[in-house]
């Protein structure tokens, strides 16, 4: 997990779970690993509470990472922004869409290597100036997926519906296996600033063996 480029840790590039290829679905053992986190309810696009998460998340990533690389001698590379997506009736996300009904957790992975007095020190500096609306609202967890389906989507988010189809419906029981957590997307381009059909996004589900409903 902490092979190095240039002394700077890149996790996009060392870690397996973090590797997807367009058009191919690919079962994945996935680690558990260590997020900060935020949670929400509602439409991305217009919810504020998604982009005082988005606000409160990075603070707290860059003053982590900071003092890592002071404190520790360990520099990284802050990992691409991740989310849950949850509704009471999955099909909101590969029939109706109605990102109105959506739950969600947005997530920035953070090195194992990082405690709790760590995360609770950044927390602190974050808010002494300028104070995040949603900082409060985050948490350092452990995230335990272990196997999974993923495959990368280059596009925009709106088009992600068919391949997700492909996935829940075809795939997944087509290798004799059942959807066991939550739909995991990783976001490999900024959104804020890369154009919607130049988007590459990581999409993942959660597996599992047992059949039985």
């Amino acid at each position: 997990m902490t092979s190095k480029t240039d002394d700077k840790t890149d996790f996009k590039k060392t870690l397996d779970a973090y590797q997807a290829q367009r058009g191919r679905f690919r079962i994945v053992d996935v680690p558990a690993m260590q997020y900060l986190m935020t949670d929400g309810h509602g439409d991305p696009n217009t919810s504020p509470a998604f982009t005082e998460a988005v606000e409160a998340l990075y603070p707290v990533a860059y003053k982590l990472k900071f003092a890592s690389k002071r404190a520790l001698g360990r520099d990284y590379v802050v990992p691409p922004l991740e989310g849950l997506w949850w509704a009471e009736d999955m099909d909101s996300f590969t029939k109706v869409r109605d990102k109105s009904r959506w739950d969600w957790t947005l997530m920035l992975m953070v090195p194992d290597w990082i405690d709790q007095t760590m995360f609770t020190t950044a927390v602190e500096q974050t808010g002494a100036k300028h104070k995040p609306t949603r900082l409060d609202d985050v948490r350092l967890q452990t995230l335990t997926e272990g196997r999974c389906v993923q495959t990368l989507h280059v596009g925009s988010f709106d088009d992600e519906a068919d391949v997700l189809a492909q996935l829940h419906h075809e795939f997944i029981p087509g290798h004799g296996l059942r959807m066991a957590g939550t739909h995991h997307e990783i976001y490999l381009s900024d959104f804020r600033k890369v154009a919607p059909d130049r988007r590459r996004t990581i999409l993942r589900q959660p597996i599992t063996t047992d059949t039985r409903a």
